[in-house]
């Protein structure tokens, strides 16, 4: 059975601009710098200096001079949980060395890094000089107890909380865990439930204790929306993604109605836009829950104040140099005198985008913006271009990593339509990208490699193969 390899293809353009001079660095679609090239080389193994390498294992005992002092012995206590020879390996004053002490105070630094206290003594003897190290280790936790959960297991709890036995024991981490158990209870429907944290149980002050309310967890009965005329409620209750009862009459046998009041939330700001989106753009939206008896089921009511329809009154373009504006007016779909729409104007933005694209300008940015005006309920649009530099192709060329007897240079240059000296296209840079992506024998898997890519590598102008 023949097994496909994994290939991995750069094509890289060498490009030069026409416009700007002094150096670039441009890119256009997946990263990397330059030099090209499809996997990043590794680099260099790191390797400990030999003479740390030899000095982490005791050292080589230094031949005193007149007036040196040799370390007699280095000592070490207060550490429970890490072990003594863990310890030594970050230290610098070893046995047998010559005695320094900046040494000794740069390893009572390192020593702070590991415990929460550390201090150090010296003793001169006949010898040397013996230094002693006492560390006081930080509180860990000991054991973790949730009390008061019913509906969630302390298995799940456990995963959802991020403390475990063994963890430094401190009020942001125990905090930090109360509150992502807090979420995930609010995501899961239980929006009344409260949790406090208390530090210490009976003869274990290293104890966590988590004590739950979970309260009821809550359903959605009903979704309704109120104060919509140009849109119907049907149609508005898809595009939200909070759910009442499945075809209205199954409530307890799914998940897809459980409350979450963030999601409701969310949906009102998904609401406001769709409405802006279609000219509306003073609209707002509220909500309202109301709760039955039993406090389980909860009704979502969406207010909406459409506000009046705006029309579009001029259209403007600024900071066009290359293009003048007369063409660029012609290529929108959105008019003078049209009601404004969301959706055409982000379509015409791309226009914009993809015509300066075609010209080379591969790095063209339109920013639009609405400017509404005082009578009339009108909005001026305005597309604000930030040109950038123009873009012609010097070199193609192809980099594959793999096995190169299966696949050569050509099979890839076939698969592109760029052609070397012309400005390059944008529109057609893109679609060659998405060609060579879908290219059965290169490896698309990002677990495996990098994923074939298309990169724009700017050439300096003073580059002696401009």
């Amino acid at each position: 059975m023949l097994r496909r390899r994994s290939l991995l293809a750069t094509i890289v353009v060498l490009a030069v601009t026409l416009c700007m001079g002094g150096r670039l660095f441009a890119q256009f679609g997946g990263g990397g710098g330059p030099g090209g090239g499809g996997t990043n080389a590794p680099g260099p193994q790191e390797r400990v200096p030999f003479r740390e390498h030899v000095n982490e294992r005791g050292g080589v005992r230094p031949t005193p001079q007149a007036g040196d002092k040799i370390v007699a012995d280095v000592t070490l206590s207060g550490n429970k949980t890490t072990s003594t020879e863990k310890v030594f390996q970050k230290l610098r004053t070893k046995k047998d060395r010559f005695y320094e002490f900046e040494t000794v105070l740069a390893d009572i630094r390192r020593l702070h890094e590991m415990f929460d206290h550390a201090t150090y003594k010296l003793e001169e003897r006949a010898d040397g000089i013996a230094v002693h190290f006492t560390v006081r280790e930080r509180p860990s936790i000991t054991k973790v107890v949730y009390h008061g959960n019913y509906a969630i297991n302390d298995r799940e709890l456990n995963g959802r909380s991020g403390v475990s036995i063994g963890d430094p024991l401190n009020e942001f981490s125990i905090e930090s865990g109360r509150r992502r158990l807090l979420d995930y209870y609010r995501d899961e429907g239980f929006n009344q439930a409260t949790i406090s944290t208390v530090m210490g149980l009976d003869n274990d002050p290293s104890g966590i204790l988590f004590r739950i309310n979970e309260g009821p967890k809550e359903r959605i009965d009903a979704i309704k929306i109120e104060g919509s005329t140009v849109v119907n409620e049907s149609r508005l209750k898809k595009i939200i993604n909070s759910r009442g009862p499945i075809a209205g009459v199954i409530r307890h046998f799914s998940n897809s109605n459980v409350a979450n009041l963030s999601a409701i939330d969310q949906d009102v700001k998904v609401l406001e836009a769709y409405y802006h989106n279609l000219g509306f753009l003073t609209a707002t939206v509220g909500r309202r829950i109301t709760y039955d008896e039993s406090g389980k089921w909860l009704t979502a009511t969406f207010v909406v104040n459409e506000g009046v329809r705006y029309s579009v009154n001029e259209v403007r373009i600024i900071g066009n140099q290359f293009i003048n504006t007369e063409s660029l007016l012609e290529r929108l779909t959105l008019k003078p005198g049209d009601q404004f729409n969301g959706t055409l104007m982000r379509k015409d933005v791309a226009e914009i985008i993809y015509g300066y694209g075609s010209f080379g300008f591969i790095y063209a940015e339109v920013q639009p913006q609405t400017v509404m005006r005082d009578e009339n309920n009108l909005v001026d649009l305005v597309y604000r271009i930030e040109e950038g530099d123009r873009w012609k192709i010097r070199n193609i060329n192809i980099n594959i990593d793999g096995d190169p007897n299966l696949m050569k240079d050509t099979t890839l240059l076939n698969q592109i339509d760029l052609v070397e000296g012309e400005y390059i296209n944008r529109r057609t840079l893109e679609l060659n990208r998405r060609r060579i992506e879908r290219l059965s024998l290169l490896e698309a898997n990002p677990a495996v490699a990098e994923p074939p890519d298309i990169r724009v590598i700017p050439l300096d102008e003073h580059d002696e193969n401009y």
